[in-house]
């Protein structure tokens, strides 16, 4: 991009030294005093401007783009299914541009492609990986929003393509995951989400050292329904599926602790848990879910890991017979950093994915007693490629007795 622009500059360059040029050629034959070194420095100064202004309009000068291809190469040994335990070769490609208009604030587009598909797509038994993503292909736009700063302490999100948990102060998790299932603490009744229509902002309170305790707090709005015109439909339609979540967190950049509530409307729709009969929310019903978070860092790292804990407990109303009226879930993620060699790093989580504990009508969810599990370690070939084998399992995944296993080795190129 760099010497394309140069490219294009390069003859507006010329263009505009040449008169400089042949003026300082006439004044060295004709050895005339009027052009001083001010007046030299004056022209100077007036190519440098308008050399400014036409770089100021190269596409490079305000956007930046930063991308990574993911290689995924492993299986699923699902016990019930047949025959899927099938060593496979997927891939994600994923583009990222930053555009800012003022150099404050941010126009933020991804543009994402792969062909994964199968098991490590799969959100009901937990074997969805955090790179696993399916385009049959297609390159496309799979987030899109713009985010700018309301004085010093406020930040502002919109789009038409974004989650909930973009839109806070910070993440509620430390914990680097394999699989989906573990990201934010625990991707569950309050931070699962999808990629729809919202806005938010954000307020941190500001502090002279940054090492001290400080407040934040954050807002998201997002409704399934905002790309639809039809009746009650829309970004604020009565009938459209809308999410709103409050989170409030205080820490410092080694410790945090916070809870979030999430109000879910209109059947909200995620697949993150379900119960045996494949319902965990009616068309009809309202959520809250509550969410609480906790992580800490070491003062240095090596042996002793990072930790994080997470916990999830929803309450879902107006839920009809065979549908889950109340659910949870928890987590607990350990992280090394530079275990054994600096820039490598290791990752162990455990817990229980989100399920129904409460069915109306009586029945139980034999997913209830899930477990659920994952370890890996990562290894940092250059700044550029790293490579982490993983394996992850659970037991009672999804119905009572099902239990999966797996293996996958990710090759992460970043660019």
């Amino acid at each position: 991009m760099k010497l394309f622009q140069r490219l294009l500059v390069a003859p507006a360059a010329l263009g505009l030294m040449a008169p400089l040029a042949a003026n300082a050629d006439v004044t060295a034959v004709s050895n005339e005093s009027d052009l001083s070194s001010e007046v030299i420095q004056a022209r100077v100064d007036g190519v440098e401007a308008q050399l400014g202004e036409i770089m100021a309009g190269q596409f490079s000068s305000s956007t930046k783009m930063s991308g990574k291809a993911a290689f995924i190469t492993g299986y699923v040994d699902d016990d019930a299914e047949s025959d899927t335990d099938s060593i496979t070769m997927e891939y994600m490609y994923q583009l990222n541009m930053n555009t800012s208009f003022t150099g404050e604030d941010m126009l933020y587009t991804r543009l994402k492609a792969g062909n994964v598909s199968d098991h490590f797509v799969d959100k009901g038994q937990g074997t969805y990986l955090s790179a696993g993503k399916n385009t049959s292909d297609a390159l496309k736009v799979d987030k899109i929003w713009y985010q700018f700063p309301v004085g010093d302490d406020v930040t502002v999100w919109v789009g038409p393509k974004i989650e909930n948990y973009y839109m806070l102060a910070s993440s509620p998790s430390i914990y680097k995951p394999v699989t989906k299932q573990f990201t934010l603490g625990g991707n569950g009744t309050v931070y699962g989400s999808s990629t729809k229509a919202g806005f938010g902002a954000a307020y941190v309170q500001p502090t002279e050292d940054p090492s001290a305790g400080r407040f934040a707090v954050s807002v998201a709005y997002t409704n399934q329904s905002g790309a639809k015109s039809g009746k009650d439909q829309g970004l604020f339609g009565e009938d459209g599926k809308s999410a709103l979540l409050t989170k409030l967190e205080y820490g410092t950049p080694q410790w945090q602790v916070s809870g979030a509530v999430a109000l879910k409307e209109n059947g909200w729709s995620d697949s993150y848990f379900t119960t045996a009969a494949g319902k965990a929310r009616s068309a009809a019903g309202s959520e809250t879910a509550v969410g609480l978070r906790a992580y800490w860092k070491p003062d240095t790292t090596g042996a002793i890991p990072e930790v994080q804990l997470g916990y999830d407990v929803s309450t879902i109303d107006d839920a009809p017979t065979g549908f889950a009226d109340e659910a949870s879930g928890w987590m607990v993620g350990l992280g090394w950093k530079d275990l054994l060699i600096d820039g490598n790093r290791a990752g162990v989580a455990f817990g229980s994915r989100v399920s129904a504990t409460s069915i109306v009508g009586g029945t139980s969810d034999p997913s209830e007693d899930n477990s659920v599990w994952e370890a890996y370690y990562s290894f940092k070939i250059n700044d550029g490629v790293t490579v982490t084998p993983a394996i992850f399992g659970g037991s009672d995944v999804e119905s009572e007795g099902k239990d999966v296993s797996g293996a996958v080795v990710l090759t992460e190129f970043r660019f």
